[in-house]
């Protein structure tokens, strides 16, 4: 499967933006999807999840502040981010794991097979 990420922008703090996580090639049903984001001079970080069977997760540093769905029409994986900060500037991946090896999303970004290019998320204080 073939992910192809967007969304990214500049945006002030406590502003929002909705990144979006397009797939082709396959379906993304049986897949768990995750996004993660790197900021310069820092390890890759675990975002969110949503697993196969509709399960999330969320990392500490987002939780409370994003949300994330996915679109089996589309095909498609969304994740929105609000009430952003500085300290939420990385470049932002999606990933896909699957389909079916595991039964809850894995935050360890080793596990992943697929990924997208990155999309740029800077937030100005």
């Amino acid at each position: 499967v073939q992910l192809q990420a967007s969304g990214g922008g500049l945006v002030q703090a406590g502003g929002s933006l909705r990144l979006s996580c397009a797939a082709s090639g396959r379906t993304l049903s049986g897949y768990n999807i995750a996004w993660f984001r790197q900021a310069p001079g820092k390890e890759r970080e675990f975002v969110a999840g949503i697993g196969w069977s509709r399960s999330t997760r969320y990392g500490d540093s987002v939780k409370g502040r994003a949300t994330i769905s996915s679109d089996n029409v589309k095909n498609m994986v969304d994740l929105q981010l609000n009430s952003l900060k500085p300290e939420d500037t990385a470049a932002y991946y999606c990933a896909a794991e699957g389909p079916y090896t595991r039964p809850s999303v894995p935050i360890r970004d080793y596990d992943y097979i697929n990924w997208g290019q990155g999309t740029q998320v800077t937030v100005s204080s």
